[in-house]
Parts: structure tokens; C-alpha cells; sequence
């Protein structure tokens, strides 16, 4: 039997990065715009060569990261970086994306947080139009800032729900910082109605993984990968159907794990933890949403059923409101042959 085009796979999006998936040749174009110097790295030896494995590594690949997010000048360079990114998921089967963004990041060249939200929101609203995708916003802390700025990103969230905001999250290298201390900041937001998203279990293991669950009510994981290493914390994840946000191509880019094989996908999905597939910072790593189901499909041996079974997760842990959730079921049914009417008995959780 042919394999299934996994473009055409209906699919969410819940771990992208806003400067990061920016379009490489995108960033050459705003770069020479606006007499921005990019390190070979980004220029003429894309994709980078990265590790985090270690403090050092981590700071080329923030480098790198700053650099791609300081070609962003205008307010047309920000809409057509989520236009764009709109458009690439659109061609990899998304129908529902939620990008992550630290508002506090490009507030100095955008008149303040709250200017920058504004904008960022407005573009998704157009973005959404022009593609028919979904275009939702989470707002993101960084564990380098103190735990106060988080607070105040935090009530920035607050003020947007039911308006293109829907979580808050919390990323850069979790070995800094300490993620108890960011408990506040989340305590607001999840009163506000928001999802909490934080990064845990890449760098530091399991045991951040279970702080976020502990302290800040996670009820998505980026990635979590190493919840694997804890078998009763695995089941603890499994049990409540705390999605994890997979994203093997950085999980190997980053040196979490040395081949695209040790990436624990599937035992994770054997053990039922609810996977949704992300593409993280697909300019510094090289590769978009389709190509991380190409790995599921390729490098673990995922069959297209099994396939299927991670796009159904992607929208059972998205934001996206039951009766989208229910129409995106269907139409990955239907992507399976599988009659439309099997779908309806599927329970679909409301948010």
C-alpha cells in the first residue's frame, strides 16, 4: 500500500516559535533591507550547525536566534513573518496554529508590549483571513528575566483572552532560572482562563517536567521528551492527558539526543501520552511541520494510522473550540478512509 501524502494529513500546530519560523530566505531579504550583518551560520551555512548540550551551546544558538529577531524593523517585516508562517503551515496541513511569542523581546522597536501585541494579534487576524487557518497567539515569559516580568506578561495575556491569546508559556534554557518562581505569573494567567505551556523536560529531564505540573498547572508540555526517563511520572502525564510537544528535529539539533532515532517517540506513544508534533524553530533547524511526521513516519516506523493518531492528538491538545476540533477529527478520518460517521463517537473535549 502507498503511504499517505502527510501533507495532506489534517493536523494543529502548538510548538513554533515567532522569529524562529521565520522563512530563511526571508531573513536574507529583511537582513540586506535593513543593513543587518548575518553570521555565515545564517547566511551562506544554513541550516546552523547547533548544540545546547552545554552552556556554551546554548548561547550560539540564543545568538543566532537574536540575530534572526533583530531583522524584524517594521511593522510589514512582522506580517509577513505570520503570514508567512500561516502559509507554510497551510501547505503542511495544519488548520490550526498557535505561535509562541515573548512580546518583551521586540518591544523597544515596536513602541512598548502592548503596541507589539496589538500588532502581532492583528497580523494573525489577517493572516488567518488570507490562508483559512487559524491563527492563535501564545505569550511566552523567558526563564533568563526575573520572575516579576513574567507577571507582567502574564496580565498582558490576561487582557487578550478571547481575543487571539490563548496560553501562556515559558521557554528558553530551562537550566536557568528557577520554574518554581514563575508559579505567580501562571496562577494569573490560568485564572484568566488561559492554557499554561510551559517548556520543561529537554535539557534538565524529567524533573522539570514534574515542577511544571506541580507549580504552574501545566496542562501542555513543550517538549517533555525526557518524561520518558521517569516511568511514574510518564503515567502521571498519560493519566491526566497532559499533551507533550514533540519536536524531534530540535531535539537533535540541540543535542538532547544524538540521532533522530533516539528521540523517544515512540515509546512515548506506545506508553499513551497524547503527542502533538511541532516544528519549534524551523529557520534555525532546518525543517517544518510536515518533515517532523516524515521522521515519525521514517525514522520510527509510525504507519499511517498510527500517524493519524498523533494528528488527532495535535487537536485534542490545541485551544481550538469542540466543534473545530470535531470538523478537524472528520477530515483526518476521511484522510484514513475511515467513514465520517466513525468520528462522531469520539469524545471531544471542550475548553
Amino acid at each position: 500500500m502507498t503511504d499517505r501524502d502527510l501533507r495532506l494529513l489534517p493536523k494543529t500546530h502548538l510548538h513554533l516559535h515567532f522569529s524562529g519560523s521565520m522563512r530563511h530566505l526571508t531573513l536574507v531579504e529583511l537582513a540586506d533591507k535593513h543593513g543587518v550583518r548575518l553570521p555565515d551560520a545564517l547566511r551562506t551555512e544554513w541550516p546552523p550547525v547547533l548544540s545546547a548540550a552545554d552552556e556554551r551551546g546554548w548561547f550560539r544558538f540564543q545568538r543566532l536566534y537574536d540575530v534572526a529577531r533583530s531583522v524584524l524593523r517594521t511593522e510589514d517585516d512582522v506580517r509577513r513573518l505570520v503570514r508567512e508562517a500561516a502559509e507554510d503551515d497551510r501547505a503542511d496541513g495544519s488548520r490550526w496554529l498557535e505561535i509562541q511569542v515573548d512580546p518583551s523581546g521586540y518591544a523597544s522597536r515596536f513602541r512598548g508590549i502592548t503596541e507589539f501585541t496589538d500588532l502581532v494579534l492583528d497580523a494573525a487576524r489577517d493572516a488567518s483571513a488570507s490562508t483559512g487557518i487559524s491563527v492563535q497567539v501564545v505569550i511566552a515569559a523567558n526563564r533568563t528575566r526575573h520572575p516579576l516580568d513574567a507577571r507582567t506578561l502574564a496580565r498582558l495575556a490576561a487582557q487578550y483572552v478571547g481575543r487571539g491569546v490563548v496560553g501562556f508559556g515559558l521557554s528558553n534554557d530551562e537550566r536557568r532560572g528557577t520554574t518554581s518562581e514563575f508559579a505567580p505569573a501562571f496562577r494569573i494567567a490560568r485564572h484568566a482562563g488561559l492554557l499554561a505551556a510551559p517548556h520543561g523536560g529537554e535539557l534538565c529531564g524529567p524533573a522539570t517536567v514534574r515542577t511544571c505540573l506541580d507549580e504552574l498547572g501545566a496542562g501542555r508540555i513543550g517538549h517533555g521528551v525526557r518524561s520518558v526517563e521517569d516511568p511514574e511520572l510518564l503515567k502521571r502525564v498519560v493519566d491526566a492527558q497532559v499533551a507533550l510537544e514533540v519536536c524531534p528535529a530540535s531535539n537533535v539539533s540541540l543535542g538532547v539526543y544524538q540521532r533522530a532515532e533516539d528521540v523517544p517517540l515512540r515509546q512515548l506513544y506506545e506508553a499513551g501520552a497524547r503527542i502533538a508534533l511541532g516544528a519549534d524553530d524551523p529557520l534555525l533547524f532546518g525543517s517544518r511541520l510536515a518533515e517532523q511526521y516524515e521522521t515519525a513516519r521514517n525514522v520510527h516506523g509510525f504507519t499511517d494510522p498510527e500517524l493519524a493518531d498523533l494528528a488527532r492528538a495535535s487537536v485534542l491538545a490545541s485551544t481550538a473550540p469542540s466543534e473545530v476540533q470535531k470538523s478537524l477529527l472528520g477530515e483526518i478520518d476521511a484522510w484514513l478512509g475511515v467513514p465520517e460517521t466513525a468520528s462522531a463517537s469520539q469524545p471531544v473535549p471542550t475548553h
